[in-house]
């Protein structure tokens, strides 16, 4: 590939308030960009007076108001103009966003229901037990809704998914549709199974029934998990590929892979890509505003946004909405309250209309400041302009309130939110859950929100394993681990290092080496760190069985030999140079324990 160079208190009213195989592609890596790459996306906010009470507030039902329900369950995205978790401690670090092709499917037939169940139970039942798996008779009938459902649930078990997958597709009656493959696919390529997934995106060519079920989004699942897991070059070989199936390579699919790009944070890599490929796509303000909000809200940089904001300047690259949502979302993000405004009635000079985005943004800023009146202010304005707040609105309230510890302000703005009958999503949910301090209520508050069926994400649970092993509050975690496993969301890769980071840390040695073999066992990709732990604490622990044992052979006079003794000896003394390391102390001081325990 010649086309890209690749560079690399507790607060109780909180819980009264929300009492509501292959693919044939080759590519290398090179430095230069010598070829396109087509040759191979002003009045007062009316709130309650400080008088009001909360004590008879009651959570909207979910029964009695269906839209409470869909709005609960709908994604929030990636941003929410000043309510993206990516910065937040609590959040999984290189979160992965889960893929349209995957989503749980709501499920209503109680028989169907029942289906689902037997099946799923089977798989965990088996376990690793893949022979047994392929070979067992359901009891059940193969229907899409029964596949797709099943397949969500298993989502992080590739192989179990795999098995039932080709299970399904040899039982009479029943053929996989795009959207199992889909699926399928997506689960494949989050756990690196390239070389399968290509397998099936062949098999959906139709070499057999001579129909190819090949789409468009096919190809661009797979450059997403390339994306997702860095490996530009290989998603950039499946752009290619669009050619190969026929499909266009015009300035939508461009923009696509620039998305992917941006989604997992390789927006320096879509920047390069944009400028190699001016002459066959054209720059526009769609290109430069992709590759904006990368920067602005992917990957937080101020300094990178306003580079790209001067470049499109530079080159005659007209602002729109899209541009100022994103550029102000960035700098509201990072509290210059003042670099916001300034943008903000730039804009309006310019003849720009605000949308929805551009108002949350400085809502956000406003009550990041601590401008909170100003803040309710605008969201009056914002009305009288005919645009009216939404959920992503009311977040970039309470957000910036539940941090700055302003429990009034909070509180109002939520109960605001459900007067006008919007349901708090998953990131109001967060925000609370950051505020709460002990684990009493947290489980409470997580019971309240399955109550209006707005379910905990993994997220969710990352965020309390994380909180819970902060607390020492052991006994929570693995009640919030079994949560997730009962849940059918997990555990993921990410959910298996923070518990198994926090296990280490908490001087439950075994428990983390328990973990870290059922990582291994699912082959889920290590990370580094915490395997250069385990492997360090099991040389520790054989070092230690060693000297005890040599110590009662001297006692009873069977002693080893003084050669033997010194080779222990200077094996102890290699091993406990990792101890010495700087950053291992200063890990040790602040947990207060030491890798020799336990």
């Amino acid at each position: 590939m010649r086309g890209i160079r690749i560079v690399r208190s507790t607060t109780p009213w909180i819980l009264s308030i929300i009492a509501r195989t292959h693919s044939n592609f080759t590519y290398t890596r090179s430095v230069e960009c010598a070829r396109p790459i087509i040759e191979a996306r002003n009045s007062e906010f009316s709130i309650f007076s400080s008088s009001f009470s909360m004590s008879n507030l009651e959570f909207p039902s979910a029964t009695a108001n269906p839209r409470l329900q869909e709005e609960c369950r709908k994604n929030d995205g990636g941003d929410e103009d000043g309510d993206n978790d990516g910065d937040d401690d609590d959040d999984e670090e290189g979160e992965e966003l889960k893929d349209d092709a995957v989503k749980q499917l709501r499920v209503r037939d109680e028989g169907l229901v029942r289906d689902i169940n037997t099946v799923v139970g089977i798989l965990q039942e088996l376990g690793s037990n893949r022979v047994e798996m392929k070979n067992k008779q359901y009891d059940v009938r193969a229907t899409k809704e029964l596949v797709d459902e099943v397949l969500s649930r298993v989502r992080n078990d590739w192989e179990t998914a795999f098995t039932f997958f080709l299970w399904a597709g040899k039982q009479p009656g029943y053929a996989h549709s795009v959207r199992e493959y889909h699926s399928m696919i997506s689960i494949l390529g989050k756990m690196r199974k390239f070389d399968t997934a290509w397998a099936l995106i062949d098999e959906m060519k139709g070499s057999r029934t001579g129909v190819s079920l090949v789409k468009p989004h096919t190809l661009l699942i797979m450059i997403r998990r390339y994306c997702a897991v860095h490996d530009v070059a290989r998603a950039i070989n499946t752009f290619y590929a669009y050619k190969r199936f026929k499909f266009d390579m015009g300035m939508d699919e461009f923009h696509g892979l620039l998305s992917a790009l941006c989604r997992y944070k390789n927006v320096q890599d879509a920047e390069h890509l944009l400028f190699c490929n001016k002459d066959v796509f054209p720059f526009n303000s769609k290109s430069f505003n992709i590759v904006l909000n990368g920067w602005c809200n992917l990957i937080g940089s101020p300094r990178e946004a306003e580079r790209v904001w001067m470049e499109m300047g530079k080159r005659g690259i007209r602002y729109d909405v899209v541009s100022y949502a994103s550029i102000m979302s960035c700098h509201s993000k990072a509290g210059n309250l003042y670099k916001v405004f300034k943008l903000y009635e730039q804009m309006k000079k310019m003849g720009i209309i605000p949308d929805r985005k551009v108002y949350n943004a400085v809502i956000h800023a406003l009550a990041k400041g601590g401008l909170v009146k100003e803040a309710f202010n605008l969201v009056k304005t914002m009305e009288e302009k005919g645009i009216a707040p939404d959920v992503v609105t009311y977040n970039s309230l309470i957000k910036p309130l539940c941090r700055a510890r302003k429990i009034v302000e909070a509180r109002e703005v939520l109960e605001e939110m459900l007067r006008r009958g919007l349901s708090p999503t998953i990131r109001t949910y967060h925000a609370f859950l950051r505020m709460v301090r002990t684990a009493e209520e947290v489980f409470v508050l997580l019971e309240k929100m399955r109550e209006i069926d707005c379910q905990p994400t993994i997220e969710t649970y990352i965020m309390l394993i994380r909180k819970f092993c902060r607390w020492r509050q052991l006994d929570s975690v693995f009640k919030v681990w079994n949560e997730i496993c009962q849940s059918g969301l997990g555990p993921d890769r990410g959910s298996y290092i923070v518990l198994i980071h926090g296990l280490f840390l908490n001087g439950k040695l075994k428990e983390a080496y328990k973990f870290y073999t059922e990582m291994k066992e699912k082959q889920l990709l290590l990370e580094p760190k915490i395997d250069d732990m385990i492997q360090t604490w099991l040389a520790n622990k054989h070092i230690t069985e060693c000297q005890i044992k040599e110590s009662k052979d001297t006692q009873s006079g069977r002693g080893q030999s003084g050669k033997q003794t010194r080779a222990v000896s200077e094996k102890t003394d290699q091993k406990k140079d990792f101890v010495r390391r700087p950053e291992t102390r200063m890990v040790v001081r602040e947990r207060g324990f030491s890798f020799w325990d336990h």
